[in-house]
């Protein structure tokens, strides 16, 4: 656990340098007066908390501790603990139904977002706990993604269940469960496209897989997982709108939070969409994956 806390630290750390050292910055008298909670509200928001959210926070902790003395520790203390409170709704494992068989999760998210890197590393995980993983590659129309998961699917020994470059999608994951039905498969990972540009072609081929997938497991998908970007920023946001639009979305895994310096974009998710956040990312190495934990990541975020 000190590993992961450690490693956790270092990947926030962009993030958790430009709130710390804002903090030093603003705080230069005991007291904390309005000018210098509009300054720290300012701060949150460029970390990319987002404008209503940092606001509910300033003002919770204001409430508190307005026009009295206070250190700069208790300053971030106090806004961990705030943080904190908009983020643990969304504290949830992704918990694996063994009555469900195989279980379905189907992996959703824009090009980019680390979706097929994460179906890599969560594959890892589940096979280390003796679970049989198979996984589809539904993005039939990007080689590159079906190579890159087959990269992976060798990596980890597992079976990656493809078709000709272009085939369509729904069919391809049909017949892969079919397969996975026949092999005895705990766990199947469908890696779908992530073409925003077109919009309603991407829509549309998400809801067709859903319809296809249940007529051979009706309860499918057991999971639907979005994959967000933390490096998008406000972007994340709109992408978690957008895909909600087609799909019921299940859980989120939250990637790249060491790339940035705005990791306070999962506090601005969680307070819009207080969808559970499984997994974030911190890093390339498959054990830079790890549960979201809400104290150790406001913490973190505060460099407490």
């Amino acid at each position: 656990m000190a590993s992961w806390l450690n490693k956790l630290g270092l990947g926030l750390k962009k993030s958790s340098a430009r709130l710390t050292d804002g903090i030093s910055g603003i705080f230069t008298k005991k007291r904390l007066d309005s000018q210098t909670l509009e300054e720290l509200e300012e701060l949150l928001i460029s970390a990319d908390m987002g404008v209503m959210t940092s606001a509910k926070i300033i003002s919770s902790f204001g409430s508190k501790r307005q026009d009295k003395d206070i250190s700069e520790n208790e300053i971030r203390q106090l806004l961990a603990e705030e943080i904190e409170k908009i983020i643990l709704p969304c504290e949830k494992s992704l918990v694996i139904d063994r009555s469900k068989k195989p279980f379905v999760i189907m992996m959703i998210g824009v090009n980019g977002a680390g979706k097929t890197t994460t179906i890599g590393k969560l594959t890892q995980k589940f096979k280390n706990q003796g679970l049989k993983v198979s996984l589809i590659a539904a993005d039939t129309f990007r080689a590159a993604a079906v190579e890159q998961l087959k990269v992976w699917g060798e990596r980890s020994n597992v079976r990656v269940f493809a078709g000709e470059n272009g085939c369509d999608s729904a069919g391809l994951c049909y017949d892969g469960l079919a397969q996975a039905i026949k092999n005895d498969d705990d766990i199947v990972f469908i890696d779908t496209a992530g073409r925003l540009q077109n919009k309603n072609g991407l829509m549309d081929e998400l809801k067709k897989i859903n319809r296809v997938i249940k007529k051979i497991i009706p309860s499918a998908p057991h999971s639907t997982i979005l994959t967000l970007d933390a490096t998008n920023g406000q972007n994340a946001l709109s992408q978690v709108e957008i895909f909600s639009q087609a799909t019921e979305v299940s859980g989120l895994i939250i990637t790249k939070l060491d790339g940035t310096a705005k990791g306070g974009i999962l506090a601005a998710i969680a307070d819009k969409h207080p969808i559970p956040v499984h997994y974030i990312g911190i890093g390339e190495g498959i054990d830079d994956l790890d549960e979201f934990k809400a104290a150790e990541y406001a913490k973190s975020l505060l460099n407490i």
